[in-house]
């Protein structure tokens, strides 16, 4: 058995050092394995028409605009979602869904995602009138076109315009993915007037009555004052009285009629755990294919074996048994 041992010992370092460096050129090739993984996603859609500025939500005790109550409730989603999840965003307006984001993961996204979040406005709105039911379409339309199974949050006031009548309503009942909508309500239960605001962002008013009534037909200005928010008149009409003022409140029993036709789901915006918690059980779990890399494994074995040199004599010392005959 001495001589084995021995002969080992000799090469042991060329040896080793060898084999370091056939793990360093394996790391040049940058191995990399695939592997199946459980992931959550979520579409998030934030509803810009002009309600949506009234100010009859609260944060932190201060009143604020329902869009920027909702922009803090998907913040808030992405707080309370693990890493591996995704998120993909979106805005309503008109009868369309506009999709600003295709999925990120959340953690290593995260800034970018939350930036996105908070310049949401209702600027960014193509056109006027707000028409939930065909915004369902769209909305349906939008998660086929990602691909991956996804979870739609929809934040919304529920307030139609025009209003609602036999000739204007959307058939749903072909939707292939209202199991996967959930609509959440934001906005306060009593009527309230909606700001109106000039191309600066300034509000200088409230809207009248009569310009969203007769929108009925999708050509007043009502429909037409966000068609090109930079050429807006700085000094559109306004409610000349209390009474001439159009009101609008979260209705939420429409939104509730939403969902119960496609099989979606409904709940009330709220800042707290039970709101969250909630979100988080509707998520949707799909398999996705990632790539990991294992070119730090190979560079640590190597170094491994390079150290390992240094004490190779030492080891073979301990394994190689002691001259108890007293042989020469």
């Amino acid at each position: 058995m001495k001589l084995p041992i021995r002969a080992f010992q000799n090469h042991c370092e060329s040896l080793l050092y060898l084999a370091a460096v056939i793990l360093m050129a394996l790391a040049l090739v940058k191995p990399d394995v695939k592997i199946k993984h459980q992931v959550r996603n979520y579409l998030l859609i934030a509803d810009v028409t002009q309600s949506m500025n009234v100010r009859d939500e609260r944060l932190n005790n201060q009143a604020v605009s329902r869009l920027v109550f909702s922009q803090n409730l998907m913040n808030k989603v992405l707080e309370s979602s693990s890493c591996g999840t995704y998120i993909s965003l979106g805005i309503f307006a008109s009868d369309n869904i506009g999709l600003l984001m295709n999925p990120l993961e959340v953690c290593s996204n995260y800034d970018v995602i939350t930036d996105a979040i908070d310049h949401l406005e209702w600027r960014m709105a193509w056109k006027g009138n707000s028409r939930l039911s065909y915004g369902i379409r769209a909305a349906d339309n939008t998660l086929s076109s990602l691909n991956v199974p996804s979870k739609l949050l929809f934040f919304s006031d529920g307030d139609e315009a025009p209003k609602l009548n036999a000739t204007i309503q959307e058939d749903l009942t072909h939707i292939q993915h209202g199991k996967d909508m959930v609509f959440i309500g934001v906005g306060g239960s009593k009527k309230v007037p909606i700001p109106r605001y000039n191309a600066a962002n300034e509000m200088i008013g409230y809207w009248p009555i009569t310009e969203n009534n007769s929108s009925r037909s999708g050509t007043s200005t009502f429909a037409t004052a966000l068609a090109v928010p930079a050429q807006d008149d700085q000094n559109p009409a306004v409610a000349a009285a209390e009474y001439d003022r159009y009101l609008s409140k979260l209705d939420d029993e429409y939104l509730k009629a939403l969902a119960t036709k496609v099989n979606g789901r409904y709940i009330k915006g709220t800042d707290g755990h039970l709101f969250y918690d909630f979100i988080q059980t509707q998520s949707v779990d799909s398999k996705l294919d990632a790539t990991f890399s294992i070119r730090l494994f190979y560079l640590i074995l190597a170094l491994i074996l390079i150290i390992s040199t240094y004490f190779s004599t030492s080891i073979f010392k301990i394994l190689q048994p002691s001259n108890h005959s007293g042989e020469i």
